[in-house]
């Protein structure tokens, strides 16, 4: 993507990012410098009975002065009752803390973000999804990430399922990002294979994604001065580029090999530039097929995006076929032909796909024909993806994308 004047650039991300090999032991002292004193750690049963890098945290803040409280009720994919659960709980625990620490995966994060917002206000969770001016500030939020994939360290969004609902419900504003997002690759060695196969594929997910979708000039922001997410723009797309590199270079070495340092370094830079690109620009049908996907199935994040990248990739040929190209050569091609490498793209992130043991058709996933229209219908539903659609009518785009999904059919491949 080439400097362009007329599309602007826009760019979001967290006030301190720190990205190293035990970064994790900057957490107490500077909280401590930023004048914090009561830490809310928002974690699941694991972490707190097997992880001794989180009991050195919690020493450490005590070291430090920091009282903390330690909700240990997270859970995969956290519902809206959860958060009011929480809410409540923390209520309950008297003295309210003055700043939030999450630990773990996306879901962790995601619930974290939610009680940064629903312990100072005064309303139930529901109340505050889909606005952007709430009672009250959220509070500031650290986020420590132990998995290489979902980027929600970075993010303006907490995803939340809304029990009743056929999709997830998002919290979505620029005050959501974390004050300070962690990423200490070590964190991620305690990860099994199918966990680093599917963030992996979640983080190249949002790199591809947000690289392929609408351009910051022509997506609607529906009138909102300070949007979450405003479309690519060239510094997102050098965000992307790095992030899908990284990617492909190190993604199946951190499955097959998970002591690899290496491998695992890579993927936590591949998650953290992924996330820098995809939390300004944003997403469109693989998440919002994705999350429809989840609703049938309840299959994790990760392998849903996994098992519809490719095919919404192949759908973009003839609109990104530039940036394929690109990305076959990122994936290991040869220089050549550029609509041909363009349809050698999808074709090369399905293998990797199956590489690391995911589901690369809708079939696999237990999808059954008569139920692709509503597939179909409940991912064009959530409207703030289905907008970002780089390519005419995304209804048809999606119908297409759904039906090739299901048959494992890709236009670079005979089979």
């Amino acid at each position: 993507m080439t400097a362009n004047a007329d599309n602007p650039v826009s760019f979001h991300s967290p006030p301190r990012v720190l990205c190293a090999d035990g970064a994790r032991s900057r957490i107490a002292p500077l909280c401590c410098s930023l004048g914090w004193r009561h830490a809310l750690v928002v974690t699941d049963r694991w972490f707190v009975q097997h992880s001794p890098a989180l009991a050195q945290l919690l020493a450490a803040l005590h070291e430090a002065g920091i009282a903390t409280t330690v909700f240990d009720g997270g859970e995969p994919d956290p519902s809206t009752t959860l958060v009011d659960q929480a809410t409540a709980w923390v209520r309950e625990q008297g003295a309210p803390p003055d700043h939030l620490i999450a630990w773990g995966g996306g879901s962790n994060i995601d619930l974290a973000k939610a009680l940064s917002l629903t312990i100072p206000c005064t309303c139930p969770v529901a109340d505050l999804v889909g606005h952007t001016h709430w009672p009250a500030a959220p509070l500031p939020l650290v986020a420590v990430p132990t998995t290489a994939g979902t980027g929600s360290e970075i993010t303006p969004g907490a995803i939340l399922v809304q029990p009743g609902s056929a999709t997830k419900v998002a919290l979505m504003a620029n005050a959501l990002r974390p004050a300070v997002a962690v990423i200490d690759p070590e964190l991620t060695w305690s990860c099994p294979p199918r966990v680093t196969a599917e963030a992996g594929l979640d983080a190249l997910t949002h790199a591809i994604e947000s690289w392929l979708t609408a351009d910051a000039r022509d997506f609607d922001t529906e009138g909102d001065a300070d949007p979450g997410y405003s479309g690519r723009n060239e510094l997102t797309v050098m965000f992307a580029r790095q992030a899908t590199a990284l990617g492909f270079q190190h993604l199946a070495a951190a499955f097959e090999r998970p002591q690899d340092r290496a491998a695992r370094n890579g993927m936590a830079r591949a998650s953290l530039y992924a996330a820098m690109s995809y939390a300004t620009a944003g997403l469109n049908a693989v998440h919002g097929l994705a999350y429809a996907l989840a609703g049938l199935t309840h299959a994790s994040h990760g392998s849903t995006n996994a098992v519809l990248l490719p095919y919404v990739m192949d759908a973009l040929v003839d609109v990104r076929r530039d940036e394929l190209a690109d990305i076959a050569l990122l994936a290991g091609a040869a220089p050549g032909d550029a609509d041909a490498l363009a349809r050698s793209a999808p074709v090369r992130m399905r293998d990797l796909v199956r590489r690391v043991g995911l589901a690369d058709n809708l079939a696999l996933c237990g999808i059954q024909a008569a139920q692709l229209p509503r597939l179909v219908a409940d991912g064009l539903a959530v409207r703030r993806l289905a907008k970002a659609w780089p390519g005419r009518r995304a209804d048809e785009a999606y119908e297409r994308i759904v039906h090739n999904a299901f048959l494992g059919k890709l236009s670079g491949c005979e089979h």
